[in-house]
């Protein structure tokens, strides 16, 4: 985390690291090493009677919270199963769900650690059209702070993470000759992954055949650092400034980054601030140029969560409220939201879009102070609802959220406990993949395809900010034996389009599990946790 001319005490570490930039003396402000010790270690494993929230039957009570962080950093592979990072550490586990497709009850099983050189904490993630994962950068790497630009792909099929370079063209900052760091991707809708630099104005397109990049991003307003960047309808992408090395006190400028030129222009003012500027409790020398996730509705509509951790003026004890915006992607207008509760706001946290349509996220006071707090935005009302097992010990920004198939949320926080969200509601029909082309007979080991629309959902459905990225706007391909009632998902790959909240046709390639049962089944795709209607199919 950046501050310009300033030296901030760490929360809890005390780090301080000074730096030479181009005409000013500069600090870097790391975002504080997530608690590792014994209490991280436990986990729930019963459900509370009337929550939203149950944890796994399985806890992943083997991760090391002693010399790692917990689990961290959840995604979901294309066959249905996911991965789980030992937060800070290389090691890497996978949780396949049970024969009822349920994760409450899913087994965990070791994968591949990282390349031996790389280990590293608030990094980027993206899943590839072709099924793999990337993973680049990260503010820590061993727990050591150096903005690395390492990076690691992994391929799923033959269970293996090769080291994969940074752009060559990316640049850095004082002693650090080339940063990647604590930064955002996405996967535009064309199915390319564009990786930014967290300390400059560079970003980057990745060529998934050859694995190289190329330059992209003219016209950037201010450093990437700090900043989320969102998939809209259009297939450009929506980012809120962070006036990093551009400080405006009263700064509510956005951007929009056309995927069709490559160039970013203004979208206009965010109504309210959304990025932690201290303008009411010192200035810059004080800001954590925080911002909160921002998350695309089926309407259209961008959630925008702000952070703010001055102290409430006059109330030396509590914390000011952060602010909301909306994003209207149809009008390009943007709208004042309700601010949080007193003390309450998100410098740094999750949220992910619910399959009724609400925005789930996770909010504490200041900079991640505990404990944390849980709300739901459904497009009119900010409301508090039940907040983890953990929150009393967690800040906001230990949390990662995931979109299951089950359509319920999986939360993680540094810890042993994973717990999943159950919504209260229903999704629309209109936001359900539908299948138009699929086989009517497959063979266990075959490849096949199958088509339709809204393949890959009506949005990213997790966001976080720079440090964290778990989308899942790409088809998952579940079958199901109508003897055995035994769920079976397909590893689906090379989708032909990643952009949400389309109408135009996605392809994408499907392989039959082996130990597949045979006889009649049912197909579906599910997209963010919603489901197509099922079609019969016969496996042999």
């Amino acid at each position: 985390m950046v501050a310009k001319r300033s030296v901030l005490r760490m929360l809890g570490i005390g780090v301080v690291v000074l730096l030479a930039w181009p005409r000013v003396a500069t600090a870097q402000r790391l975002k504080p090493l997530p608690e590792r010790n014994a209490a991280r270690a436990q986990a729930s494993s019963t459900a509370i009677a009337g929550s939203p929230w149950t944890p796994l039957a399985n806890q992943p009570k083997f991760l090391n919270t002693i010399k790692c962080a917990g689990a961290a950093n959840p995604l979901l592979l294309t066959d249905g199963t996911v991965i789980v990072q030992e937060g800070g550490c290389q090691n890497w586990w996978k949780l396949t769900p049970d024969n009822s497709g349920s994760y409450v009850n899913g087994t965990w099983s070791q994968i591949a650690s990282l390349p031996a050189d790389y280990s590293p904490l608030y990094h980027s993630s993206a899943v590839l059209p072709d099924g793999r994962v990337v993973i680049m950068g990260g503010e820590y790497n061993f727990f050591v702070p150096d903005w690395t630009n390492l990076g690691a792909i992994y391929d799923p099929v033959v269970d293996q993470w090769t080291s994969l370079a940074a752009p060559p063209f990316f640049t850095g900052f004082g002693p650090f000759a080339q940063t990647i760091g604590d930064s955002q991707s996405v996967v535009l809708a064309n199915g390319t992954m564009m990786q930014a630099n967290c300390c400059t104005t560079e970003q980057a397109l990745l060529d998934a055949g050859s694995l190289t990049w190329t330059q992209t991003g003219s016209g950037k307003f201010d450093i990437n650092d700090e900043e989320g960047w969102t998939l809209l309808p259009s297939g450009n992408v929506l980012t809120v400034d962070a006036y990093v090395f551009a400080y405006d006190p009263a700064g509510t400028n956005s951007e929009i980054y056309d995927a069709a030129t490559g160039a970013w222009s203004s979208a206009g003012s965010t109504q309210v601030q959304l990025w932690d500027s201290a303008a009411n409790c010192g200035g810059e020398n004080f800001a954590t140029f925080e911002v909160g996730p921002g998350v695309l509705r089926p309407d259209g509509t961008v959630f925008f969560a702000g952070a703010d951790t001055c102290r409430l003026q006059g109330h030396p004890t509590a914390y000011a409220s952060g602010n909301t915006a909306i994003y209207d992607s149809s009008t390009g207008v943007w709208t004042a939201g309700p601010s949080f509760p007193i003390g309450v706001d998100i410098a740094d946290g999750p949220a992910a879009l619910e399959t009724d349509g609400k925005v789930l996220m996770m909010a504490s006071s200041g900079f991640g102070n505990k404990p944390s707090f849980f709300f739901e935005w459904d497009g009119n009302n900010l409301t508090q609802v039940p907040p983890t097992p953990n929150a009393h010990k967690d800040g906001s920004y230990f949390g990662n959220m995931l979109a299951l198939p089950s359509g319920q949320i999986l939360v993680t926080d540094f810890s042993n406990d994973i717990e999943l969200y159950t919504p209260s509601g229903l999704p629309q029909p209109q936001w359900a993949p539908v299948i138009k082309s699929s086989p009517a007979t497959v063979k266990r080991g075959g490849t096949y395809t199958i088509s339709g629309v809204r393949f890959n959902g009506m949005s990213q459905a997790a966001a976080y900010g720079d440090d964290v990225q778990g989308a899942t706007n790409y088809p998952m391909v579940r079958i199901t034996n109508l003897a055995s009632r035994h769920v079976f998902y397909s590893r689906t790959h090379d989708h032909s389009s990643m952009a949400v909240a389309s109408k135009a046709v996605v392809s994408t390639q499907f392989d039959v599990p082996l130990g597949m049962e045979t006889g009649a089944s049912e197909i579906e795709v599910v997209a963010n946790g919603i489901a197509s209607a099922a079609k019969l199919i016969t496996v042999k």
